[in-house]
This record gives structure tokens, C-alpha cells and sequence, in this order.
């Protein structure tokens, strides 16, 4: 039996490494660290082993290499202008090998800082791209959508003409337009991920989804009740801290609609101007719906978003080999986006700060500073500045 006795006897200098133990502690993102704290390229390979990747086969290291040049093409094509990608020195682009940029992340001498950081930069990006790869959800997206559609497509149906309309067999509501949202690319995927902390491969919600345009806005609010009386969203299958309401003041929408609700209740035909009408007079009293979780999205973007929770089937032998029996299927729930939005609405996203360019040029700056830092940014800047003289690069501070 092994014999202990406590002691704090050190081979090497008795230190702490602030940095690590305050992330540690707070639920910092490692994607937020400025720098590693590995020692050589011996604790990189401990490293890479203890997050999931045994470096004795090869198809271990093929996956990490194949990492690097995403992360590189990455950041060159999203954060980068044209040619600003020679400033990454040819060891961090193009390494022999990767696991040494562990290394370079660690590096504290201020020669060694151009190094530094953009090894820090470029394995930020690796992280969210290793998580995208395992994610089992993405592994079976074809079956996912095709169960996620085949849902929506019980309630939305196209007539002769190509028109749009959303019924549940009773209600029957013209599209003015109609948005499928197949699949997130995986670039979006990867900006989405690198925006903040809290975000995980599993927490992006809309990778699959609809969006619903109608005329006015007490259409949208019909829809939500058909969409309910189909039970494609019930109480039970939305996730209510993701759902958004910034189009509809609900409580002035009721107090219109029951003045109006004879009127509609008589009308043979459908009542277009009567609900343009009762719109016009929601738009006067009705109180700025507004949203204060997303800084990305513009101010006048109106919506109702319903985060819809999904069970999935996936029948024996689509790659889950632990199974009951020939006839066992696994479920699992995935969650996909509905969004209603009115004419007016959708017209004024299109374009100014509300629109989806806006959207993500706001994300990719949040995304770019969280991944190069305010100092490798500005290095950046200096060099391509006319002058092309940047200041050296601050060492990290020692952990002490």
C-alpha cells in the first residue's frame, strides 16, 4: 500500500495560476482566457487527451488538423480583411503540428506575443468547431427535418396558384409570405457560438425553422391560436424563456378584438379590411414592445418567436447501436423556432438596422473582438494602417 504524507514541497516555483482558478470559480468561458498555462508540449498532449482525443491514432490527429485549417479559414474569411491573414505567423498557420499551438498559447515572454495571441485566437475557434462535430443532434439532422416539416406541413398548405395559407382544417389564413428555414450554415453556427459564454452547440435553437408573414398583426395572433389547435405549440412542448414578443401588445389586442369580434364572427367573406382596421387602431394605443436579451437585434425588429420543443424518432439501426429490440426507437427532443411577424413588420426588417445584414454584421464584430481580444484587434489595425508600424505586442501578465 502507498504511503502519503501531506506536504506542499514543490519541484518547480510554488505559484498559482490567478487566471485559471478566477475562471474556474466565476464560470468564466475558456474561450475568454487570454492565455494557457501549459509548460511544454508534453502537458499539450495531457491536454488534448483529458478533452477527448487520444493523439496515438490517427484519425485523432487528422480531425485536429482538419480543426486548424476550419479555425484558420475561419477567422481569415469572417474577422480578417483580404490579405491581413499574412500577419499570422507561418508557425501558427501552418504549424507541423498542431497540438504545438497549446504551446504558443502558453508563451509569456513579450517575444513571443504575436505568437501568443494568435494561437489563442485560433484554438478559441477550434473549441466551438469540436463541439459542433460531436454534437449528436447535427449527426441525425436529416431525420430532424424531415419529422419537423412533415409536422408544419399538415397546417400550411399551398393552392393551385402557388398562394400560402396557414389552417388547421377550421381557420384558413393567407401567407404573405412564407420562410423555411432548413439549415443553419455551419459558419453561422461557429459565429453563434463564439459570441458569448453561455452558448453551446445544444443551445442554438434555431437551426431548423418557419417563418410566418401575414397581413396585419391580429393575424399573427389567430395563427398563434391555430398553431395551438393543432398542438404544434402547446403549453408543454414550448421553451418559455426563449420565447419573444415584441409585435403584439396582447392586452390592447384583446380589448380590440372583443369590440370587433361580432363584426368577424358575420363576415363571409374574408374580412381583410376589417382586420387592417382593427390593426390601425392597435397601432395607436398599443404599447413599444421590446426585447432587451439579444444587443444584436435591431430595435424596431417586431416579432412573436416561439422556440418549439420536438420530439424525434430515430428507428433502430440509424447509428445508435444499443437498442431493445429490432423495433425499439430512441427519441429525443430538439427544438426549432416558429416566427409570426405582420407585412409591415417583415418589410421593415429587410432593410436599415433592423435587417438580417445588420443582425449579423453586429454579431460578427462581437464575435471577433471575444475571439482576437481588444489588443491582437488593434495590432491588427496598426499594421494595416498606412504608417505600418504597430506597437509590440504586451506580454501576459505571470501568474504569481
Amino acid at each position: 500500500m502507498s504511503e502519503f504524507r501531506p506536504t506542499l514541497e514543490t519541484k518547480r516555483k510554488f505559484s498559482l495560476n490567478w487566471g485559471y482558478l478566477g475562471a474556474m470559480a466565476s464560470g468564466r468561458s475558456a474561450i475568454d482566457l487570454e492565455s494557457l498555462a501549459l509548460r511544454n508540449l508534453r502537458d499539450a498532449r495531457e491536454f488534448v487527451r483529458e478533452y477527448g482525443y487520444d493523439l496515438d491514432q490517427p484519425a485523432a490527429r487528422d480531425i485536429i488538423r482538419n480543426a486548424h485549417r476550419e479555425a484558420v479559414d475561419f477567422i481569415a474569411g469572417t474577422f480578417l480583411q483580404p490579405g491581413q491573414e499574412t500577419l499570422i505567423p507561418r508557425d501558427v498557420y501552418a504549424p507541423d503540428d498542431p497540438i504545438q499551438l497549446l504551446v504558443y498559447a502558453s508563451h509569456h515572454a513579450q517575444q513571443h506575443s504575436e505568437q501568443r495571441m494568435w494561437s489563442c485566437a485560433i484554438l478559441k475557434v477550434m473549441h466551438a468547431i469540436f463541439y459542433i462535430d460531436n454534437n449528436l443532434e447535427l449527426r441525425h439532422f436529416n431525420t430532424i427535418r424531415e419529422q419537423v416539416f412533415a409536422t408544419l406541413d399538415e397546417v400550411i398548405h399551398e393552392d393551385d396558384q402557388g398562394r400560402y395559407f396557414l389552417s388547421d382544417g377550421e381557420l384558413c389564413l393567407p401567407l404573405h409570405h412564407l420562410e423555411r428555414k432548413r439549415n443553419k450554415g455551419r459558419n453561422s453556427i461557429l459565429l453563434k457560438l463564439l459570441q458569448k459564454a453561455a452558448y453551446l452547440a445544444q443551445d442554438i435553437y434555431d437551426h431548423l425553422g418557419v417563418r410566418l408573414v401575414f397581413g396585419t398583426r391580429f393575424e399573427c395572433l389567430l395563427a398563434l391560436e391555430t398553431l395551438q389547435r393543432a398542438h404544434i405549440l402547446s403549453i408543454t412542448n414550448i421553451e418559455p424563456n426563449r420565447t419573444r414578443n415584441t409585435l403584439l401588445d396582447l392586452q390592447a389586442a384583446k380589448e380590440i378584438f372583443v369590440k370587433y369580434r361580432f363584426m368577424l364572427e358575420r363576415s363571409h367573406d374574408y374580412p381583410a379590411e376589417l382586420l387592417q382596421t382593427m390593426d390601425a387602431e392597435l397601432e395607436a394605443v398599443a404599447k413599444r414592445q421590446t426585447r432587451a436579451d439579444n444587443p444584436h437585434s435591431g430595435a424596431d425588429f417586431s416579432s412573436i418567436q416561439v422556440t418549439v420543443r420536438k420530439m424525434i424518432h430515430l428507428q433502430a439501426g440509424q447509428d445508435y447501436p444499443e437498442t431493445a429490440g429490432e423495433d425499439y426507437d430512441v427519441g429525443f427532443f430538439f427544438d426549432y423556432e416558429v416566427q409570426l411577424m405582420d407585412k409591415e413588420s417583415h418589410e421593415r426588417s429587410m432593410t436599415g438596422p433592423s435587417s438580417h445584414e445588420a443582425y449579423k454584421r453586429r454579431q460578427v464584430e462581437t464575435a471577433r473582438l471575444r475571439v482576437l481580444g481588444r489588443e491582437l484587434s488593434d495590432w491588427i489595425a496598426a499594421c494595416s494602417s498606412p504608417a505600418g508600424e504597430p506597437e509590440p505586442l504586451a506580454a501576459s501578465p505571470r501568474k504569481a
